[in-house]
């Protein structure tokens, strides 16, 4: 029997046979994917055309790559010659164990899905979730891409974002800033709230409607604490806030209105100590 299949003759068909085969499913996998990433690539673009959002787009044009890839394994396969309904039942009957030993990546998918589907937030949002916070650059199947304000690229599974709590800051067009300002108790307080309102009435990026606050807060024990709430534009918090905290401690120090230093107070036992 060995001796029939060492036959030149014999080892020349075996060779002519599987070789064809196995170009035959090479070309079929490599050309295959060319098209794929092609026809993803139009899908993405199409979905972008008729105006769906962009996160959503990429989700879907990546779930549809994946599973036209495994079909095109498939198909790979039976170009070899191995009968694709025992690979599948092969493939079925080890899906329990892939699924186990893969359970973190599936979880990740299933996250992935209906982050998706209930879109607590999209590519371009600033948010907070799973302890970092960044901007979106992409929700793939297993992971959120975020980009952190130091430029740093993180990338955080599904399953700990959607099992935990989100922080949109762009979720609303508009996002108040409070500001807690201290003047000392000889302080005239109808005087400090004039000036603070000068300083907000002067910044043409915080919104007359809301109207901005301007309140006496709290009673310290030594200071009064003046509450300051404006509205503005999501994406100018963080510079108006700044330039307000600025120019309201410039304004209160020209007009004599100064913010209280704590003072340390020394008991007397100390003082004789270091004598």
């Amino acid at each position: 029997m060995f001796s029939t299949w060492l036959e030149p003759r014999v080892v020349g068909d075996l060779l002519l046979l599987w070789g064809g085969r196995l170009l035959a499913a090479l070309a079929i996998f490599v050309i295959g994917r060319l098209i794929l990433r092609g026809l993803t690539r139009w899908a993405l673009s199409a979905m972008q055309g008729v105006g769906l959002d962009k996160t959503v787009s990429r989700f879907l044009s990546n779930l549809l790559y994946t599973v036209l890839l495994v079909f095109l394994g498939l198909t790979a396969f039976a170009a070899l010659g191995v009968p694709t309904i025992n690979f599948i039942a092969i493939v079925g009957a080890a899906g329990l164990a892939v699924g186990l030993a893969l359970k973190d990546s599936l979880s990740n998918f299933a996250s992935g899905v209906m982050l998706v589907f209930f879109r607590p937030f999209k590519v371009g949002d600033h948010i907070e979730a799973a302890g970092v916070a960044g901007t979106v650059e992409s929700v793939g199947i297993f992971d959120v891409v975020l980009k952190t304000p130091d430029n740093r690229v993180v990338n955080v599974p599904n399953r700990l974002i959607y099992g935990g709590t989100i922080t949109n800051y762009n979720a609303e067009s508009t996002r108040r800033v409070d500001l807690t300002i201290a003047i000392g108790y000889d302080a005239d307080i109808a005087q400090a709230k004039s000036v603070i309102a000068a300083v907000v009435a002067a910044d043409s990026r915080i919104a007359n409607i809301p109207a901005p606050e301007i309140a006496v807060q709290d009673l310290m024990p030594t200071s009064v604490t003046i509450a300051v709430r404006v509205w503005v534009d999501s994406k100018a918090y963080g510079a108006v806030r700044s330039d307000l905290l600025e120019r309201i401690k410039r304004t209160l120090d020209k007009y004599g209105l100064s913010i209280p230093t704590a003072q340390r107070v020394v008991p007397p036992a100390t003082l004789t100590a270091s004598k």
